[in-house]
């Protein structure tokens, strides 16, 4: 995963999916997001509990320990390493879900650019992507070193024509299973390495390299355009 995000629905449509029955603390926002070229290091909508509430907040992409300040803050984890590595042991028991439309990544097809695709769900629903973080606390707001980070697995199928990497997505059911604090952290282990969403589950296709600049925005940087796509499909 390369690190490139489109989050443009609204908070509440992420929520509906999700089928939590939890009162609602958004502190993102209310209208829909409209941001179709998220890059590292901005905020991000974020979805977690706290106690019986399920909160909605901008939050940091991208985190890094204290201990740690010689490197760059990643904003993805390896599934394979991220339960039990030393770098992510602060954050692994803080979970949350980082609800997107779906994600970009490059292909080289032998141009002068990368052919940018956008993955998506082949439903259409949102991708409701398995995360960790240093979170904002109810009481005491957004605090400095708050982030999070996006847990990736190895891609399968026809997406490894795409990028060798991809999210953990997780269905609904899994999601709220994921969010609950109750769930211990060897069963989100075990959910993150093995219950992720199938490849089958997505589609890709090619669309304008206008999104290889985090500053362009709108729908029509995920706006399909000519061409078949490896793996197959159109």
């Amino acid at each position: 995963m390369c690190g490139r995000i489109a989050q443009y629905r609204g908070i509440h449509d992420f929520v509906a999916v999700l089928s939590m029955p939890n009162a609602l603390v958004n502190s993102a926002s209310d209208q829909p997001l409209e941001r179709y070229n998220v890059a590292p290091t901005t905020r991000v909508a974020l979805l977690h509990l706290q106690g019986d509430l399920l909160h909605a907040d901008l939050v940091h992409w991208g985190w890094r320990p204290h201990w740690a300040k010689d490197r760059a803050a990643p904003v993805n984890a390896r599934v394979e390493k991220v339960a039990h590595g030393p770098f992510f042991r602060q954050i692994w028991p803080h979970r949350a879900i980082t609800p997107i439309d779906g994600w970009f990544e490059w292909v080289d097809e032998g141009g002068p650019k990368k052919q940018p695709y956008f993955i998506r769900r082949k439903d259409g629903a949102p991708c409701l992507c398995a995360s960790i973080g240093q979170l904002p606390d109810a009481d005491e707001g957004h605090g400095e070193h708050d982030g999070f980070v996006i847990i990736t697995a190895d891609a399968q199928g026809g997406m490894v024509d795409i990028h060798d990497r991809r999210p953990v997505v997780l269905s609904p059911e899994l999601a709220r299973e994921w969010l609950d604090p109750a769930t211990p952290k060897e069963r989100a282990e075990q959910m993150a390495l093995n219950q992720g969403e199938p490849d089958e589950a997505f589609e890709w296709y090619r669309v304008n390299k206008d999104v290889g600049n985090s500053k362009n925005q709108g729908n029509r940087l995920i706006a399909r355009i000519e061409g078949t796509c490896p793996g197959g499909t159109k």
